[in-house]
């Protein structure tokens, strides 16, 4: 089997981060390391950064949804509206994929979200994956006029409602958002459908991450435990009546000079060289994660110098699927 899904095959972002038995890399924006909650994010330099990031091969690059600045949680993701930036990046690179990781479903009108998902995938030649999740941070559902404890309702409703828009061209939807009768949402994604992976539980239960989302986005965890996680994410895929679907998961790293250096914690990840990071990402393959993304946040050697060592090192052993993505683009 070459795809999970055989409606995303022809969806060259999809193909080139998912395939059965394969795992990949992609990167978080901001590509540096900072202090502090606000990166530099020089314009410039990130840019440059993700056309090295593809040229080197990683498959994807990841955007997150921080619309306020919250100093307790110590990270303002890449400062630029996740759609805005996407379509910035989508103008400079060609084939690597684009991600969200991940869209605050709860905090906006699914219309709005609707649009423009469609809209960066569209201007990408369809390299969009939406990561979507119901938000941690407790400042933004006052400022949005919401209440926090509504958020699993909201997001269940979101997921529904994006399908709809995305798939339908005039569909009667009455929920807490509003009522649309008589109007469609444009434009529609090729196909009618964005892949959309759940990250975490998003306050769902697991029965309905497993029949709901077309792949899970997870936090990272020891190798056993991360192993349990996986076989209770394919066995929950098996009861809902689907086939497999993908697995990923996030990994802040701070890469070392020296290749042998043996790792040691870092929030959520790991200070390490090489040679560990290797044999780290060919555990959590056999385990059946499908793809990480790396954070370099914490890194304490500039970014272009630690993507350079990834690809030189590290990529080889886990290239992105391009044949696929290139087949099915053709």
């Amino acid at each position: 089997m070459s795809c999970f899904d055989p409606r995303f095959a022809s969806r060259p972002g999809y193909a080139r981060v998912f395939r059965p038995g394969g795992l990949t890399l992609g990167l978080f924006f901001p590509m540096e390391s900072y202090d502090g909650p606000v990166p530099r994010m020089d314009v410039n330099e990130q840019s440059a950064r993700a056309l090295q990031a593809e040229r080197a091969g990683f498959a994807a690059l990841w955007v997150r949804d921080i619309p306020l600045l919250d100093p307790s949680f110590g990270d303002a993701g890449q400062l630029y509206d996740p759609w805005v930036w996407l379509s910035h990046i989508a103008a400079r690179t060609t084939r690597i994929a684009l991600a969200t990781g991940s869209t605050v479903l709860p905090l906006r009108n699914p219309i709005d979200t609707a649009k423009s998902a469609a809209s960066v995938d569209l201007l990408s030649g369809g390299r969009l994956v939406l990561g979507a999740a119901t938000g941690d941070r407790g400042v933004e559902f006052p400022a949005y006029g919401l209440d926090r404890d509504d958020s699993p309702e909201l997001f269940r409703t979101a997921v529904t409602t994006l399908r709809r828009l995305w798939s339908e061209d005039f569909p009667a939807v009455d929920s807490r958002y509003g009522t649309l009768r008589d109007a469609g949402v444009l434009p529609k994604p090729d196909g009618g459908r964005i892949p959309l992976l759940v990250t975490g539980h998003s306050r769902q239960s697991m029965p309905w991450i497993a029949e709901h989302a077309d792949g899970w986005l997870m936090y990272p965890r020891p190798l056993i435990q991360q192993r349990r996680t996986t076989a209770m994410w394919q066995k929950a895929v098996a009861e809902a009546g689907g086939a497999a679907k993908p697995f990923s998961q996030s990994l802040y790293l701070d890469l070392v000079e020296r290749a042998d250096a043996r790792p040691s914690a870092i929030h959520l990840g790991y200070r390490t060289g090489r040679r560990y990071l290797r044999t780290h990402l060919e555990g959590l393959r056999e385990a059946g994660v499908h793809h990480v993304v790396l954070n370099l946040k914490y890194g304490r050697r500039p970014a272009d110098e630690v993507v350079q060592e990834l690809a030189e090192y590290i990529l080889p052993h886990f290239p992105a699927h391009e044949r696929a993505a290139m087949a099915s683009a053709a």
